[in-house]
């Protein structure tokens, strides 16, 4: 009885462990079916939401968030260069030495200093100098000239002397007073126009003579860009027609046509460096281009393709890769990995990555980068593109 009973016991305990399992597997398999379901019946609109970048209309105004519809635009190749920008011939000017002597500068007369037409810069002094003061020499024969045709003048009214000799004492006279500067010793170094000054060729306490270049000031009203171009890009010279370019200095590039410019030389340019062309470019300054500094230049051939074209500030980088945003609505941009082809430092050739149509940010694009960070769907706000 005893071994029959355990017999019935543990006949049940293996049927309750049976019931237990099917239950379970029946419970089991309801669940995950009721997953299945679920997941068979998500909206796909939802999870690409997740990839939204949300920005109100209000914060994008207020952060400059600005946009554009991208078409097909003329393009054409570009060839870059390295190039300097330099003081146009005709806007630079000399202050030369108007006597012999030690030259002395003014007080902070240095390279990039603003100065009005008639502001003296420093002087030249010859006195104690080895052979006197030559403008002193010059001062005392202008005054014995003058004696002279004072003495003269009244004896030639009288009728006493010759027109002849009368006229040789006026020419004296005149010739010894444009000898003379002014000044008792020596002369003042005086800027002729508004301008700054971009070099000074002389230091402190040297002796110069009369007539030598001191210092040249630029009016800093029209420069020159030189692009340095390889000698085997030489076939292609006759069909520049514009450039770009992006000084040391600055991030921003400039535009020779914006700024009112044009090319300024032939391609039979005498070389200043072995194995290069330069190409000049006038233009006038707005203030924002240093003369002396080096630049980045994009030559342009004249536009004859067109093709999609987009602009170089809404791009961003990122690991390698570059990549802009889309607008999809008021509140929603999407961000796009995009491939581009040339570019003139402006804009740049679109090759993949955003359709002929869509709107792209030019503007602001930082703050939209920011905004990724933030992954909040507004309630009711979702696409289903």
């Amino acid at each position: 009885i005893v071994i029959y009973m355990k017999y019935i016991n543990t006949t049940m305990l293996i049927c309750l462990l049976a019931l237990v399992s099917c239950n379970h597997d029946k419970t089991h398999g309801h669940s995950s079916a009721e997953e299945t379901t679920e997941h068979e019946t998500h909206n796909p609109s939802e999870e690409s939401s997740m990839d939204e970048i949300v920005l109100s209309p209000a914060s994008a105004e207020k952060y400059g968030v600005k946009t554009e519809i991208l078409t097909k635009k003329p393009f054409s190749d570009v060839l870059k260069v390295s190039g300097s920008i330099v003081g146009a011939p005709d806007d630079v000017t000399s202050i030369v030495a108007k006597s012999s002597g030690v030259l002395s500068f003014n007080k902070d007369i240095v390279p990039g200093r603003k100065l009005q037409a008639g502001t003296a810069i420093g002087t030249v002094n010859s006195k104690g100098l080895s052979g006197g003061d030559v403008d002193e020499v010059a001062s005392l024969q202008y005054q014995a000239a003058k004696k002279e045709l004072d003495r003269i003048t009244p004896l030639y009214k009288d009728g006493i002397v010759s027109a002849k000799e009368y006229n040789a004492a006026v020419a004296a006279c005149e010739q010894a007073r444009a000898a003379y500067s002014g000044r008792n010793s020596g002369s003042s170094l005086v800027s002729p126009v508004n301008g700054v000054i971009t070099e000074l060729l002389v230091k402190q306490g040297e002796y110069v003579t009369v007539g030598q270049q001191v210092a040249t000031v630029s009016r800093n009203s029209r420069l020159m860009l030189r692009a340095d171009v390889p000698q085997k890009y030489h076939s292609i010279l006759s069909g520049i027609t514009s450039a770009n370019f992006r000084p040391a200095y600055s991030e921003e590039v400039f535009s020779i046509t914006e700024l009112n410019g044009s090319r300024s030389s032939s391609t039979d340019n005498v070389s200043l460096q072995p194995g290069y062309i330069p190409v000049y470019f006038a233009f006038d300054n707005n203030g924002s281009v240093v003369p002396g500094s080096s630049a980045e230049v994009y030559l342009q051939r004249e536009a004859v393709d067109s093709m999609l074209v987009i602009p170089v500030s809404a791009l961003t980088e990122q690991q390698g890769k570059l990549f802009a945003y889309v607008k999809l609505d008021d509140h929603g941009y999407e961000k796009r990995n995009v491939t581009i082809g040339m570019s003139n430092g402006k804009n740049a050739q679109l090759l993949s990555g955003i359709n002929e149509g869509e709107t792209i940010v030019t503007e602001g694009v930082i703050f939209v980068k920011l905004a990724e960070t933030s992954n909040v769907v507004p309630e009711g706000h979702s696409h289903n593109h």
